[in-house]
């Protein structure tokens, strides 16, 4: 899992579908998860206004 959730932060930092502001705070709260150790499930409602931008590169990279 600790592999797929850095090739979903790599994924972030190259995509051009969000916004360079945006990318910091999705990766901090990507971050924020991991250290904690919380479910996918968990991962979801913390980023839940930008999911629909961060979904493609986690269904690609097969974590859901």
């Amino acid at each position: 899992m600790e592999h797929k959730i850095a090739k979903a932060v790599e994924q972030i930092e190259k995509s051009k579908h969000i916004s360079e502001e945006e990318k910091p705070l999705i990766i901090e709260k990507i971050q924020e998860w991991k250290k904690e150790k919380r479910a996918i499930s968990d991962l979801n409602n913390v980023l839940e206004s930008w999911w629909m931008k961060v979904e493609p590169i986690f269904a690609e990279i097969g974590v859901i």
